[in-house]
């Protein structure tokens, strides 16, 4: 069972206390999203889980694992991989052979052969294998936050961390995406989604987390989240009718799929 452990984690930078004692739990295939304003401590929350950066004091565990002193490399191996807001593919490379790069580099000790079918797997499960052998420089901002997701599948990791994965996304590929992170979790594996949009986490989360200056301020779920006052002042700020605008979305977006 998935079993992520992050206690008392702190991290400062000179004079400024970035994360201030961060403490949660993910216990099997959650799907959960992780909300705060510019400044939050989002993404050195995210550098502290994959290895990035090194924490001050606090621990991370994974499967019973201590992680948080280990290197990126190290982390992947363990389990927990993530995602960039701006997609690092290898742009002069096909999108196959960007998917055989994260699985040749940890050696997970496959034939290449073995490792070139999994990748068609991957490809075919995100429906993108009609363009394995485009270079990825082509591909749009959706297909590129699709083969970035396909990298991480190489892995098969336990926990994945999608850093604004529908950002500069053309919306009617934005709900593909939508549909293959439900996949991904439903097919158990535990994801920590990081968006500005509202509508998207609110619909596909059943957990949030809520940063703010370095505080976690609420974690619940989402209907609970949007009504506390602390969060509504800390990030959302927003009134009654705005939070009703995100009902009218989530209700659009169920239409749109259904």
């Amino acid at each position: 069972m998935i079993n992520l452990v992050v206690s008392d984690l702190k991290k400062n930078f000179g004079g400024l206390h970035v994360l201030k004692g961060v403490s949660f739990e993910i216990n099997g295939p959650e799907l959960i999203g992780l909300i705060g304003p510019n400044g939050a401590g989002k993404t050195t929350l995210t550098n502290v889980l994959d290895g990035a950066i090194k924490p001050n004091s606090g621990t991370v565990y994974l499967g019973g694992d201590r992680i948080d002193q280990l290197q990126p490399y190290e982390v992947a191996r363990h389990g927990l991989g993530r995602t960039f807001q701006v997609t690092r593919s290898f742009r002069r490379m096909t999108v196959l052979e960007n998917l055989l790069v994260p699985a040749l580099a940890l050696d997970q000790g496959l034939s290449r052969s073995e490792i070139n079918d999994k990748a068609m797997e991957v490809l075919e499960f995100l429906t993108v294998d009609h363009l394995r052998n485009e270079f990825a420089q082509s591909l749009s901002g959706g297909q590129q936050k699709l083969l970035e997701l396909g990298r991480l599948l190489m892995l098969n990791p336990d926990v994945i961390i999608l850093d604004e994965p529908f950002a500069g996304v053309h919306p009617k590929l934005m709900e593909i995406i939508y549909k293959y992170i439900e996949r991904v979790n439903d097919n158990g594996t535990a994801i920590i989604l990081i968006s500005h949009q509202m509508d998207s986490i609110f619909s596909l989360c059943k957990r949030l987390l809520v940063l703010n200056y370095g505080d976690l301020i609420a974690d619940g779920t989402p209907e609970v989240v949007k009504n506390d006052p602390t969060v509504i002042e800390a990030y959302l700020r927003v009134d009654e009718e705005d939070m009703s605008l995100i009902h009218i979305s989530e209700t659009t977006r169920q239409d749109a799929i259904s």
